[in-house]
């Protein structure tokens, strides 16, 4: 089993940043892929970015070029870093680790991006 806590989230203005962390109960070298998810109020939960234990990467092409996700073995924690953040990035984000084909989630922290 894998327990992920989500930090980080908040209320921003348009064009700022934000960084999300998100530790798990293990190492994040023991789990295969990593990534954060995002809802949109009203909407279903779409994948922004991932990253494997080996060091791949992938974005959802609307935050390519201004998300960057990455972990960190020695703290077992996964970062978000979100700049130039839009009025559309609003929503909570969820961690989500799969582990062994086994999809765990944590409870997702709220960002708010004013205009």
């Amino acid at each position: 089993q894998v327990q992920l806590v989500e930090s980080g989230g908040g209320l921003v203005q348009a064009g700022g940043s934000l960084r999300l962390s998100c530790v798990a109960s293990r190492s994040v070298d023991s789990i295969h892929t990593m990534g954060w998810y995002h809802q949109a109020p009203g909407k279903q939960r779409e994948l922004v970015a991932a990253i494997t234990n080996g060091g791949g990467t992938k974005y959802e092409d609307s935050v390519n070029g201004r998300f960057t996700v990455s972990r960190d073995s020695a703290k077992n924690t996964l970062y978000l870093q979100m700049n130039s953040l839009k009025p559309e990035d609003t929503g909570v984000y969820y961690c989500n680790a799969n582990f062994f084909a086994v999809d765990y989630w944590g409870k997702g922290t709220l960002v708010t991006v004013s205009s």
